[in-house]
């Protein structure tokens, strides 16, 4: 069996899973892992039976290679191993601008490589559950919201959670977004921490999507109404109900409508977007999610973020707040303005 040589660029939380993955492959072999903190590349290394090397080791011996590192790096990153002729999975948001991503586009495409972008939640259970049960969307209400922790908080809870529900709802809509309009605040990080936001496309469809990492507890919900009924989606609880036309069991007084329950198993999403990044690689399978996808989804979190500070703008100019009272002190930890 064909293998690709992968090595793994970022060593914490979530880029220790991706060296796992790669490591328990059987379409890959795992050639290294890199990080800028060389002691915690060395401690992953070893957990996982490879080699901790330098960013031109890695890149010199690799296929392709996963990014996980922090979001402001995805850029400079991403080119270099495009540049140098391998394909490249990088963690989201896959740049921090529309202009690097798509500059990362068009390298990939010059040089005949995969840049497939880590969007998880498409690679779910979830995700098939609900897309199976779809009709065409007219309004989608989404809800992500957890406690506070200080991983992520290197971007905004738009780029940090809001991005999932948004690269979702815009694979569901599959729709130009005409509008959108935002508020959001700042309260135990530097970046906004909650934020809401109303989604307009332009077949008329419309979306609200909530994000908060400052909630007491996580909450992971979606409604859906569509030509097809109305989807209520419980994701922590992995099950949905729809109610529609010929589903399910009858509802007593409304005609031919019934309701379907269901329920879904989790599968490893990580290792499925593994696979469909080893299979476009080695049997140039379509990318699932690729550049234009997460441009896509940088798009829409970028218009949010856009209008989250015109609202703030417009509202520092009237008097009605004032500005933000936190800052990051030099340890990282979120500290009142004095």
């Amino acid at each position: 069996m064909a293998q690709l040589r992968v090595g793994v660029i970022g060593t914490g939380h979530f880029g220790r899973y991706h060296a796992l993955k790669v490591a328990g492959a059987e379409r890959a072999r795992l050639i290294g892992v890199y990080d800028i903190d060389s002691a915690r590349a060395a401690q992953v290394a070893q957990e996982v039976g490879t080699a901790a090397l330098s960013l031109p080791e890695l890149l010199a011996e690799a296929d392709a290679v996963v990014i996980a590192a922090p979001a402001d790096v995805h850029f400079p990153t991403a080119m270099q191993a495009l540049e140098a002729g391998l394909h490249v999975l990088v963690e989201k948001p896959i740049a921090a601008s529309l202009e690097e991503a798509d500059r990362l586009a068009a390298v990939a495409s010059a040089r005949g490589c995969v840049l497939q972008v880590g969007h998880l939640e498409r690679f779910s259970a979830a995700h098939g559950a609900v897309s199976a049960r779809m009709g065409r969307p007219l309004y989608v209400e989404a809800v992500r919201v957890a406690p506070f922790k200080m991983r992520g908080t290197d971007v905004s809870v738009v780029l940090d959670l809001m991005i999932h529900d948004l690269d979702l709802i815009l694979a569901l809509v599959d729709q130009p977004i005409e509008s959108v309009d935002a508020v959001g605040a700042a309260v135990a990080s530097q970046y906004d921490d909650i934020a809401n936001a109303r989604v307009r496309f332009a077949d008329g469809c419309v979306a609200t999507i909530t994000a908060s990492r400052i909630s007491l507890k996580t909450e992971r919900k979606m409604r859906i109404f569509s030509e097809a009924g109305y989807l209520n989606v419980d994701f922590s609880e992995r099950r949905l109900s729809l109610v529609g036309r010929g589903r399910g069991v009858a509802l007593p007084g409304i005609g031919d409508f019934g309701m379907e329950q269901a329920s879904w198993q989790d599968h490893d999403a990580l290792a499925a977007e593994h696979a469909a990044f080893y299979a476009s690689c080695l049997d140039h399978a379509p990318v699932l999610v690729d550049a234009a996808a997460g441009r896509r989804a940088l798009a829409a979190a970028t218009a949010v973020a856009e209008s989250i500070k015109a609202s703030r703008n417009r509202a520092e100019a009237s008097g009605l707040i004032g500005k933000s009272m936190w800052s990051m002190s030099e340890n990282g930890v979120p500290a009142p303005i004095r």
